[in-house]
């Protein structure tokens, strides 16, 4: 169904040409009212209420107990393999025999570290009453096993609650908690509903969706079926190894060994000296292949049923498949305890980052305001009542906590999109010479009759630079996630570029998710489009909001990937996820569209093969078509005002 085409109510589209048309003043006008009625200062405050102290509602709670830990101690799995555990108590009631409730984080990135510091979420809600497991995961640290990305999680995060719940320290509730891998574990293991889980908070836990959705995410590593170059090359040069010890990888340049070819060959060259990885496993399996099933991510088949309080970023990759795993948990629950308590939070920061927002939450050059909640508090009020048995209201929340990037300001629903959104069209329209910013590209909300197609020559040996965005574990430090200008990277001739004319008073609010849909032909059997939504500033600056990628071959699905033929027009979706943005009055939106984005993405070789193995590439010569039935257009979800 074609879900953009019910909002053609006269109402919507005038208040749409409105904001588009040119700005009568110089003012910011007041900004539009929070979805679900709910006021700005109201949408914050619904979460301020679980600080002990209003008047530092953003200081950790204070411990109540002190900690001790015991280290090490071997828990065995089902096959006999047995996982190092750390084990956090809180002193005086455990000295009493009291039985606690508890906190359970597994990680593949060395328990030890979590031994330090009085911020450590272990020390913390020790701190605060619970028996806390921190465990190294099957093949990681002083685990025993050999590791294959998520293939034991499901099995030993169950073997594990089931050791922690049984043992004499332990109320028999176990809740979860922990932020990228670990968060996504936790998704993991709500498939496998062990009555004694009683409630998580997977923070930035996106990659944990497998096939579920039709996504194939696997990981977070592929989206639109292009391969995510930088961040997977990061993460398995770093945390890849499949069993414990070895020496760490040489130093590398890492841009320079990005370009090199053929990239199935990158982990050998510049990973751990023992090659032991399953980066090659990774990137030469189809999509489709039935070996992605053996390794834990989330499928459409899954049912769940622990409460959980998921958080994550706009900045951050898997944002949208945070998401996606709230609503997957709300309606494929197998109870109503789980089904009706799934809360989610997104702010505006990068991977893992919500907590460290200031009064002035700088996101790459972007300033966007006071982004501060009370997470620490918010967390332990959260197992407080799962765990403990507390009645403190943390269930009457507002299910879906959003901030509004460009107003600046947190707002609030029980859905996602929120209430007043509508899908709405924008037509990416030229004379036929939209490369570059200086072109002649331009949004219209009115489609057009007939206009030539646009053109660009797309050469893999010179790709588009990323530039920001939801950048994630690259381990390289120039590579830094969030808003940024990209005007210069505009001057190429390779980047098509639609503008839309000045927005109005009252500003441009949307808050849902957003997709492209382009009808494109190319020189080439198979490449890839690239689309970004922007924000241009009065002062010329194009700040990068939200962006997508879509490997050709699979724009009719991931299961049986299909060549295109020279000179015929194809239809394809770019999936833009999710975002909440408020486009100020004189302000433009604007849309890029290239064939490139490295090195975020895999360069499409354009030769129609596997692209991993290969050391030989084609120049595509790539079209965007945008008349009578073939008008490309972006869809956004334009939040109504009142008036």
């Amino acid at each position: 169904m074609d879900n953009s085409r019910r909002v053609a109510k006269p109402g919507l589209v005038l208040a749409l040409a409105a904001a588009l048309a040119a700005c009568s003043g110089d003012g910011d006008a007041p900004p539009g009212p929070v979805a679900d009625g709910q006021s700005e200062a109201g949408a914050g405050a619904a979460l301020h209420r679980f600080a002990p102290d209003p008047a530092n509602p953003y200081e950790a709670p204070e411990p109540e107990h002190e900690v001790r830990v015991e280290t090490d101690l071997m828990v065995p799995m089902r096959d006999g393999v047995r996982l190092a555990t750390d084990l956090y108590l809180p002193v005086e009631p455990a000295d009493r025999g009291d039985r606690l409730p508890v906190v359970m984080i597994r990680l593949p990135y060395d328990k030890a570290t979590y031994r330090a510091g009085a911020i450590s979420p272990a020390r913390f809600f020790a701190g605060h009453g619970y028996a806390v497991v921190v465990q190294d995961v099957r093949g990681k640290y002083a685990s025993e096993g050999d590791y294959l990305l998520s293939a034991a999680d499901r099995e030993d995060g169950y073997d594990a609650v089931e050791w922690a719940s049984t043992q004499p320290w332990s109320n028999g509730r176990v809740g979860t908690f922990g932020c990228s891998y670990l968060g996504e574990n936790q998704t993991q293991l709500m498939t496998q509903r062990h009555p004694a889980h009683a409630a998580a908070i997977p923070l930035a836990a996106g990659g944990a969706v497998g096939s579920a959705g039709g996504r194939y995410g696997y990981f977070g590593i592929f989206e639109g079926g292009a391969f995510g170059l930088s961040a997977s090359f990061g993460w398995f040069r770093g945390n890849g190894r499949k069993r414990p010890g070895g020496e760490p990888p040489p130093p590398v340049e890492m841009f320079a060994a990005l370009r090199e070819l053929p990239t199935i060959d990158l982990m050998r060259k510049y990973g751990p000296p023992d090659r032991d990885t399953d980066w090659e496993e990774v990137m030469s399996t189809p999509l489709a292949d039935e070996w992605w099933d053996g390794l834990g991510y989330l499928s459409d088949a899954d049912r769940f049923d622990a409460p959980a309080l998921h958080v994550n970023s706009w900045y951050d990759l898997g944002a949208n498949e945070t998401l996606q795993q709230w609503r997957m948990m709300r309606d494929n629950a197998v109870s109503d305890r789980g089904g009706a308590h799934q809360y989610v939070i997104l702010s505006p920061t990068s991977h893992c980052m919500s907590e460290r927002a200031t009064e002035n939450t700088v996101v790459g050059d972007v300033d966007f305001g006071d982004a501060r909640l009370p997470y620490r508090s918010l967390y332990l009020a959260w197992f407080d009542h799962w765990l403990k048995g507390v009645d403190n209201g943390v269930t009457d929340i507002p299910r879906v906590h959003y901030y509004v990037m460009g107003r600046n300001e947190w707002a609030s629903a029980d859905t996602w999109p929120p209430p007043g959104a509508e899908m709405t069209r924008l037509y990416l329209r030229s004379g036929g010479n939209a490369n570059t910013r200086l072109g002649d590209g331009v949004l219209s909300a009115e489609a057009p009759d007939e206009e030539p197609a646009d053109r660009f020559v797309y050469d893999p040996a010179d790709p588009v630079p990323s530039r920001g965005g939801s950048v994630c574990c690259t381990g390289n430090p120039d590579d830094q996630p969030g808003a940024f200008d990209q005007s210069d990277i505009e001057e190429r001739e390779d980047v098509l570029v639609y503008t839309g004319d000045p927005i109005g008073d009252g500003g441009l609010e949307i808050a849902g998710p957003l997709e492209a849909r382009l009808y494109v032909s190319s020189s080439a059997p198979d490449t890839d489009f690239t689309v970004k939504l922007l924000d241009v500033h009065p002062d010329g600056r194009a700040i990068n909001i939200v962006e997508g990628i879509m490997r050709a071959r699979y724009r009719d699905g991931y299961e049986d990937p299909v060549m295109m033929e020279e000179g015929q027009v194809y239809p394809v979706r770019v999936d833009l996820h999710s975002v909440a943005h408020r486009f100020a009055p004189g302000h433009r939106v604007r849309i890029e569209v290239s064939s490139s984005n490295f090195p975020r993405f895999d360069r499409n070789l354009n030769t129609g093969g596997n692209n991993y193995d290969e050391t030989e590439w084609e120049v595509a010569e790539n079209m965007i078509h945008h008349a009578g039935d073939r008008a490309s257009h972006i869809v956004l979800p334009v939040m109504e005002r009142d008036g």
